[in-house]
């Protein structure tokens, strides 16, 4: 499920800025459609133009309420009367999909002792100014990662300075089961999300770890001009290799 608004706050229209000759919308939808990981490939959006720019390029597209707080809740409603299983939540804005990546939190759905309800990706961070970043989401992992605590700030605090503490970057891919998303969506905000504007701790909040799957893969998440400009650097580079 690809839920995709077009009126976004930072930067409107931005799904339908083009890479070459495509929109974002459309590189994001057919990327996806080409890992061959799915059985039905979707875009959810409140937008009649996202919808037409999918439908006339033969995809497949859902119209949603447009008064929604998150994706998750866009996709709830798309998938309600859908007989599914396992829901994985790629951003319409990240027009670079990495197949390795979806392939690996897909795989931890197959563990049939341990049940995973819901998963999401992260990668290990060194930088330290990024590690400070409050725009950037940290998580820390138990032994069988499991996520412990989402968070803007630097997690964990380094009060013995010669410990080898890791530092992982949240990277907002998820895949769920289908009632724990219904379940996510008719949980109100909770504390710590509201405080921290981080919508899985809405999971954490009600007893549901996730299970973090660690990827390499730096993607670019086009959310101003300045990305859309990394962005058709990176296509273009491709395009010519």
């Amino acid at each position: 499920m690809i839920p995709a608004r077009y009126s976004a706050t930072r930067f409107p229209g931005k799904l339908m800025q083009t890479l070459g000759d495509k929109t974002v919308i459309r590189h994001t939808y057919e990327n996806t459609v080409a890992t061959r990981l799915f059985d039905e490939v979707i875009v959810v959006t409140d937008s009649d133009i996202i919808f037409q720019e999918i439908i006339k390029n033969g995809g497949y597209a859902i119209m949603s309420r447009k008064n929604h707080e998150s994706g998750s809740d866009r996709i709830a409603e798309a998938l309600a009367d859908l007989e599914v299983d396992i829901i994985l939540n790629v951003q319409g804005d990240e027009p670079f999909i990495n197949r390795q990546s979806l392939q690996n939190l897909l795989a931890v759905f197959n563990d049939t002792q341990n049940p995973v309800q819901v998963a999401s990706l992260m990668k290990i961070i060194t930088d330290m100014e990024l590690i400070n970043n409050p725009n950037c989401v940290k998580v820390t992992v138990d032994g069988n990662m499991n996520s412990l605590l989402f968070s803007r700030s630097a997690i964990p605090y380094l009060r013995d300075k010669e410990s080898l503490a890791v530092y992982y970057q949240h990277i907002g891919v998820y895949a769920f089961r289908k009632p724990a998303l219904i379940n996510f969506t008719n949980w109100n905000p909770t504390p710590l999300e509201i405080a921290e504007k981080i919508e899985c701790l809405r999971y954490l909040e009600h007893g549901i770890s996730l299970k973090m799957v660690i990827t390499s893969h730096t993607g670019i998440s086009i959310d101003t001009p300045f990305d859309l400009q990394k962005a058709r650097e990176v296509f273009t580079h491709q395009t010519k290799s």
